[in-house]
């Protein structure tokens, strides 16, 4: 039986500073956004706790992006530099979330970042506040860091070199704390893999071989395997429990009592990345057919999990792993080397609308490589584009490029925090009653009201 134990991880109060790293994923007239850029790259010693925060009107989205050399976070809708922290060597990033921090990849280690945005509920409405972003030396250690999974206020932090991963709340995040308390699970063995830990302690792990996943209690005992998923990769979570497992030829899904394989009809259909929409059984993934990885891949597949059916879209140009995104409805955000963003319905595989934003590209041999990568929020969607060294935000509904943003640096990954509040994770501040609040409504972001703050971008 895989053992657990809980560990206390020390944070101290320090700016990261360079350290060695290894590796282990247009409009005619849109703005620009001069890069506006900070001059002491995070060299400064600064107490988080020193940082000025202020309340704003709304959640404020914020964009962290890896380069070679270090990690920017940027204003979400001006798309200009908020802060530069240095890193040396290839380093990935991960949202941690909660809304508000993300997950460095450095070396060893998972560092945390504070982007400084965030929301907390108050009652019928939530109040949005905005600090300086801050790269902390918070880290959780390990061999080969890899995959980072949120699911049920819970963040899993997977090790490839030992097979360990470590759990922690998501409301325990905090730069500024002394200490965090993580919990830690060996699975079967050392492999790039996967593992989600659910709000009552029971746990999905991939297994050693990379055949399958297995799911265990919440005392660790083995309830239900499956060994019918070659080559295991990649991991997203549907409604009512369902979450699904790329394979080598179909997506192993668990129902929440079980495991079920949907199969592709294919001898080798390799999905191994999985994207879902909040609502939707209806799962996004990658699509490759030719097993020597040599053939570049232009068919996605969406999965529905209900109906077991797959169904593939031909995109007609290659793309890659870091170029699939969901939509505000659902639907399937496909980048292409021929510079178009590919709308595809979920529910039938159409290709609905192309949208002109980049010039052509080329993958490049090393995935570690920068290439154009996507990030999608709410109606809007990140594209990078390494080759000019730019950010482009576009509209979806509008069909356009509405803000661009200028660097000095080839961006690599990306990760978008919204600033909102994440059920399960953010308490609701309701200590003093409305009574204490002189200002409007208009402040206040209404669940139930569709204004989020930046109906300008």
């Amino acid at each position: 039986m895989a053992g657990t134990r809980r560990e206390l991880l020390k944070l101290s109060g320090g700016v990261m500073v360079a350290a060695a790293v290894a590796g282990c994923t247009d409009g005619d007239e849109e703005g620009e956004a001069d890069e506006d850029e900070p001059e002491d790259e995070g060299e400064d010693d600064i107490d988080p706790s020193e940082r000025e925060q202020k309340e704003v009107g709304g959640a404020e989205p914020r964009v962290a992006v890896t380069y070679d050399g270090g990690v920017a976070v940027l204003d979400g809708v001006s798309l200009e530099v908020l802060d530069k922290f240095d890193a040396k060597g290839f380093v990935r990033i991960n949202e941690a979330g909660d809304g508000r921090h993300a997950f460095l990849t450095e070396g060893s280690s998972f560092r945390l970042l504070d982007v400084g945005t965030w929301g907390e509920p108050h009652g019928d409405h939530n109040h949005y506040y905005t600090t300086d972003p801050y790269l902390s030396d918070v880290t959780v250690d390990g061999d080969t860091p890899g995959h980072v999974v949120s699911h049920d206020g819970i963040v899993t932090l997977f090790f490839d070199g030992t097979g360990e991963y470590h759990s922690l709340d998501l409301a325990d995040l905090d730069v500024e704390a002394d200490s965090i308390e993580t919990e830690s699970f060996e699975s079967e063995g050392a492999h790039h893999g996967v593992a989600v830990v659910l709000e009552d302690g029971s746990r999905l792990e991939t297994l050693e071989d990379r055949s399958g996943a297995r799911f265990l209690d919440a005392d660790g005992e083995e309830v239900d395997r499956n060994e019918d998923c070659p080559g295991v990769h990649g991991e997203a979570a549907g409604p009512d429990g369902i979450i699904a497992f790329g394979c080598e030829d179909g997506v192993l899904v668990w129902d929440g009592d079980s495991f079920e394989k949907h199969d592709t009809g294919e001898e080798f259909s390799r999905i191994g990345n999985l994207f879902s929409s909040e609502g939707s059984p209806i799962f996004l993934g990658d699509y490759r057919t030719d097993e020597e990885g040599e053939e570049p891949m232009t068919e996605v597949a969406l999965i529905n999990a209900e109906t077991r059916e797959i169904t593939t879209t031909d995109v007609g140009s290659p793309y890659n792993f870091r170029n699939l995104q969901r939509g505000p409805d659902g639907e399937a955000l496909v980048l292409t080397e021929d510079g178009q963003l590919h709308i595809i319905d979920q529910e039938t595989g159409e290709d609905l609308e192309h949208i002109d934003v980049i010039d052509e590209w080329t993958e490049p041999e090393e995935w570690q490589e920068p290439r154009p990568a996507i990030r999608a929020n709410e109606d809007f969607l990140y594209v990078t584009d390494p080759n000019s060294q730019e950010i482009h935000l576009v509209d979806l509904n509008e069909g356009d490029v509405i803000t661009t943003g200028e660097f000095d640096f080839d961006p690599n990954e990306i990760v978008v925090i919204d600033g909102r509040p994440v059920e399960g994770v953010s308490s609701d501040d309701d200590e003093h009653g409305d009574e204490d609040h002189d200002h409007d409504d208009e402040d206040h972001d209404h669940e139930e009201d569709d204004d989020h703050g930046h109906d300008d971008y």
